[in-house]
């Protein structure tokens, strides 16, 4: 199968996709599989659709099952390490925020562990700050917490460098925290400012565009991918769509479908891609069969890709040059394949 673009999928597609009211999941099959199990399953199940896998230090990967993962992965690599202690009841009140200093500091030394494992495998490492936050109002001094938030992103993010490991953070407005602190673009950008501003060596710091965490906060795909690639920062992908209310995390182009063409013609004109960069695929099919899901959303996405690639630059630029919507929507409708008769009236 032909693609412009490497791809990876993170594992957490292939398991029992539990929800608050169905806790056992919807593919309660996968409960009893083993890490190995579940990633030769995809494997198998993907053949020549995925290039690599991504995966949550250290729940679903780790220095333990390292080498049992590689083998069913055969000739798929491991793209990403995302940081997983969100999903530890002993970090419930947060990780870096945690009120106790003993349990910031296990925090920050597990993550320091995650970089060195990403480093000995030639991964890149996701911060998604889910559990960094608070849910009621008068719960949190906001100055401490994000003070503490800023020196533990700051502390890793400096040791990630040292080690030569590119990380990425990646920003969410709730859930599971209900007021995550990193929840908007502006946001993340500010953590950036941040650090920089302490002296952090910020080099190797990119982000992470979740499509639908975007999408959540009604942030226009398009106009951060070209943000942020203007800034330096346009690190990865997580590829989804959904209603745009809350992390569905469904197939990529089942909804915001033009929003997806426009990210794919930026994506294209940073020449996303050329320097490593993947479409990182963050699915979660609750009751549907989850490699076909995986599978139909890498299909869409190259549909949109090649649509993408067959609009006209030079007309859709001067269109955007006189902010001319009707003259954008036409070369739109045009590389979309409208027929002609309909494109003239």
């Amino acid at each position: 199968m032909k693609r412009r673009l490497k791809n990876s999928v993170g594992i957490w597609a292939f398991g029992p996709n539990s929800t608050r009211f169905m806790p056992g999941g919807y593919h309660p099959e996968a409960i009893k599989e083993t890490m190995a199990e579940r990633t030769a399953r995809a494997v198998e199940g993907l053949a020549d659709y995925v290039d690599g896998f991504e995966f949550h230090y250290p729940n679903e990967l780790n220095e333990d099952n390292l080498d049992d993962v590689r083998r069913a992965l055969g000739p798929k690599d491991i793209y990403c390490l995302a940081l997983g202690l969100f999903s530890f009841p002993e970090f419930a009140l947060g990780s870096f925020i945690n009120p106790k200093k003993e349990r910031r500091r296990e925090a920050i030394a597990i993550t320091k562990r995650g970089i060195d494992l990403a480093a000995h495998i030639g991964a890149k490492f996701i911060i998604w700050p889910g559990g960094e936050g608070y849910n009621y109002p008068f719960q949190a001094d906001y100055k401490e917490m994000w003070s503490y938030f800023i020196d533990g992103i700051g502390e890793v993010v400096d040791y990630a460098a040292s080690r030569g490991v590119t990380v990425l953070l990646e920003h969410k407005n709730s859930e599971p925290a209900m007021k995550i602190l990193m929840r908007s673009m502006g946001m993340s950008l500010y953590v950036v400012w941040k650090l920089r501003e302490k002296g952090v060596d910020t080099s190797r710091l990119q982000l992470n565009m979740d499509w639908q965490h975007l999408l959540m906060n009604g942030e226009h795909l398009a106009e951060y991918a070209a943000l942020l690639a203007k800034e330096g920062l346009l690190g990865h992908q997580h590829a989804n769509s959904g209603w745009g209310t809350f992390d569905d995390d469904n197939m990529v182009g089942a909804s915001f479908f033009t929003e997806t063409i426009a990210l794919a013609r930026e994506l294209q004109k940073a020449g996303y891609g050329s320097r490593g960069e993947r479409i990182g695929y963050d699915l979660f099919p609750y009751t549907e069969n989850q490699v076909e899901a995986v599978k139909r959303s890498i299909i869409q996405w190259e549909f949109i890709d090649q649509i993408a690639s067959r609009i006209d630059e030079e007309a859709m630029s001067v269109a955007e040059r006189e902010r001319d919507a009707v003259k954008a929507y036409t070369e739109l409708y045009r590389a979309m394949g409208m027929d002609a008769s309909l494109l003239d009236g």
